[in-house]
């Protein structure tokens, strides 16, 4: 798959997720194997940028891979001047939010609520298109509403403003993430537009990355929540897609090793205070079976680094020992 100047590796791609898709994340999901990673979704209001989280957003310092950062907002010319500003700051491709459904961003009219307004979302698209000389990509959902779904509209839209690819969530703002994703809607926009499509949503197993490709003619997939606590996913559906055949399951001492050097990258994104607390939920994603409860319980209350490294490093070998 092409993305103006950029030819990806394969056809994965890491969704962009607030509050996970960090570079620390990132960097890992790409060494497993994705040919991109999204950042996470930057306000294009500059007023809302001087904060840690921001600037962190902002930074591309270490950064493995294509660095493409996505912004939000409802206003063109305040998007446009964002995409150029991200610009400078190293972004190589612009991804502009008109997927989140989170209602912070959907009652600012930014997000998939934007989806309601065609004309708003043609005027954004050639602002920000016609501002930076880098690739304009697009991530949208179905529609607003099952009522509603006016995804075939918009990319073609899209096409028309010069957008270099579309991202595709299989559900609409209303659905949030609940229930099932459908691919009718992906299929039909791949049929409506010749820019690149990539399906996204419930991809969480290679033999649904398989059937979502061929169901949809999708040229890639997105995968955000499937990859929590799982960025080897990546490896396992390329070796799938390459061969029909399932990998072997990811190894305890592998396990160890990814989980301590995720911990040791969140710690040094955030400064300890806040990179443990990240970790809690990291940890939480990697050990969520349900007789893994009482260490994740255990494992929240840690206040320090050294705390949490040395419980991780006792769970697997405990878990070795009674193998």
């Amino acid at each position: 798959m092409q993305i103006g100047p950029y030819q990806l590796t394969n056809q994965l791609i890491v969704a962009p997720m607030a509050g996970v898709t960090d570079q620390a994340f990132r960097n890992l999901c790409l060494r497993y194997g994705a040919a991109m990673a999204v950042s996470e979704m930057l306000s294009a209001n500059p007023e809302l940028w001087d904060t840690d989280k921001s600037r962190q957003r902002m930074a591309h310092s270490g950064e493995e891979g294509i660095r493409s950062v996505q912004i939000a907002g409802a206003d063109p010319e305040q998007m446009a001047w964002a995409a150029r500003f991200n610009v400078e700051q190293g972004a190589q491709i612009i991804d502009i939010n008109m997927g989140c459904p989170a209602k912070k961003v959907n009652k600012k009219q930014a997000g998939s609520a934007l989806m309601q307004y065609p004309d708003l979302v043609e005027q954004i698209l050639r602002a920000v298109v016609g501002a930076v000389e880098v690739p304009v990509t697009l991530k949208i959902r179905t529609g607003w509403e099952p009522e509603h779904r006016n995804g075939v509209q918009i990319a073609r839209i899209a096409e028309d403003c010069g957008i270099a690819s579309l991202a595709v969530h299989g559900r609409t703002r209303q659905c949030m993430y609940k229930g099932d994703a459908e691919y009718d809607t992906i299929r039909a926009i791949k049929q409506s537009v010749s820019i690149p499509v990539v399906a996204n949503g419930d991809i969480v197993s290679p033999e649904k990355a398989r059937y979502v490709l061929d169901y949809t003619g999708a040229d890639a997939l997105m995968i955000g929540r499937g990859a929590q606590g799982r960025p080897w996913i990546f490896r396992e559906i390329q070796h799938f897609l390459d061969t029909g055949e399932q990998l072997a399951p990811v190894g305890d001492e592998e396990k160890r090793r990814v989980m301590l050097e995720h911990l040791s990258k969140l710690y040094d994104l955030y400064g300890e205070f806040k990179g443990i607390r990240f970790a809690r939920k990291h940890i939480g994603w990697y050990l969520d079976q349900e007789q893994q409860r009482d260490f994740r319980s255990q494992f929240n209350t840690l206040e320090t680094a050294a705390e949490q490294r040395s419980a991780v490093e006792r769970y697997f070998d405990e878990l070795i020992q009674y193998q």
